[in-house]
């Protein structure tokens, strides 16, 4: 079986998207055809997806910190789930916090991470990541 002139002629029938968008039938789509609202994705799409989300985080932040794998796991993780949350630019907007990491202030980094409309909004997610950032401990 030729998998890459199926590929192609689903292409040219279907087209390529990256973001979502809905087809002629009225549901929510992406990639090649991929209907959203009745085939959804597999655990293993999800994974990989997610996977892929992680590794583009920890690369921006590697960008943004000297000391990113210095760090202890504990710390990595809050970072990573904050960049994953925010995106590139919002979690750049946290300059204050991002000092205080470099600097290795966890105490400081914590307080900054709780004085923001961020922490308000996202309950107790900030809690949790707080309490992560300012002991150096995983959640219980």
């Amino acid at each position: 079986m030729n998998y890459e002139k199926i590929e192609e002629l689903l292409i040219l029938h279907e087209g390529k998207k990256k973001f979502v968008y809905r087809c002629p039938a009225g549901k929510l789509t992406v990639g090649v055809g991929r209907n959203l609202e009745d085939k959804g994705l597999s655990e293993d799409e999800i994974e990989y997806l997610l996977q892929n989300d992680i590794k583009e985080c920890i690369s921006d932040l590697t960008k943004i910190f000297d000391n990113f794998f210095k760090l202890d796991d504990v710390r990595q993780a809050v970072l990573i789930d904050m960049r994953f949350n925010l995106g590139p630019t919002r979690f750049r907007s946290f300059k204050r916090m991002i000092k205080a990491v470099k600097e290795q202030d966890f105490q400081r980094a914590a307080e900054e991470m709780k004085d923001s409309k961020w922490f308000k909004q996202v309950k107790q997610r900030g809690q949790r990541l707080y309490e992560m950032m300012k002991t150096g401990k995983w959640w219980e």
